[in-house]
């Protein structure tokens, strides 16, 4: 968070055990299951079924396993987590600071709060969550009342229909003041929206978040590619230690 060290990645919207596997030998630090209505998402049963095998493939320190949710009552998230114990909370709504900090205490996972921002193409209007460039005055007047109960900040594009998972970019130059503010009030600032092989580099370049979390932009006709993941992975890991996978991968480095 902000002191050097490499950016964590997030491939969310998992739903099957193969490509769970293939994520498992990848140095993907989170793996998000969705739990709110999408494409993507996947019954308390099956998230705790795959979360077993994380688990007991590469136990609790890798791979931390991420619960997406929008608007969920107290009762839901018992009901889930009871099911499916993910060691991150992924809010896409407007909890309020005491609905997180319950989370936290009530669970003893992380929380990651989502904050929605106009696409490229939609800067006009009025707007709800699409909440417009943010000097570093208004960004941390917007974090504060979460500090100490939000883990993580996730900047993502807004969407009213598929809330995430647009496909789309926010503009990139908000980040800054975001990151700032998260970071002073002890947060990390991960982006999301619209994230690809070919743009992923750029943001890191030019924005330096603390993590990345990609769904759509690893897939091919709308199944995880695990080819996609592992290049997305690497040109993430790459971009400050360029040659640590190829390393790990050298035979008297497997022996």
């Amino acid at each position: 968070m902000g002191n050097g060290r490499k950016p964590t990645v997030k491939i969310c919207g998992i739903r099957d055990e193969e490509t769970l596997r293939g994520l498992l030998t990848l140095p993907v630090d989170q793996i998000g299951f969705v739990f709110a209505k999408s494409r993507r998402q996947v019954t308390p049963e099956e998230a705790g079924s795959l979360i077993r095998i994380a688990r007991e493939e590469r136990g609790d320190a890798l791979h931390r396993t991420v619960g997406v949710f929008v608007e969920p009552s107290r009762e839901e998230l018992t009901a889930v987590l009871a099911k499916a114990p993910v060691d991150i909370v992924q809010l896409h709504s407007e909890e309020s600071p005491d609905d997180c900090r319950w989370i936290r205490e009530q669970f003893g996972v992380q929380v990651y709060r989502v904050i929605s921002l106009a696409s490229q193409a939609k800067r006009s209007g009025k707007m709800d969550l699409r909440r417009p460039i943010q000097p570093l005055r208004a960004a941390k007047e917007l974090l504060l009342p979460y500090q100490g109960s939000v883990d993580a900040v996730l900047l993502d594009t807004y969407d009213p229909v598929t809330i995430g998972g647009s496909g789309r970019t926010f503009p990139w130059e908000s980040i800054p003041p975001y990151r700032e503010a998260a970071h002073r009030l002890g947060m990390s600032l991960i982006a999301a929206g619209g994230l690809t092989i070919d743009n992923v580099r750029s943001l890191l370049d030019l924005y330096h978040p603390d993590g990345v979390d990609i769904s759509g932009g690893v897939e091919t006709d709308g199944v995880k590619d695990i080819q996609k993941i592992r290049t997305f992975v690497e040109r993430v890991k790459g971009h400050e230690q360029a040659d640590r996978i190829a390393a790990n991968r050298k035979p008297d480095e497997l022996s």
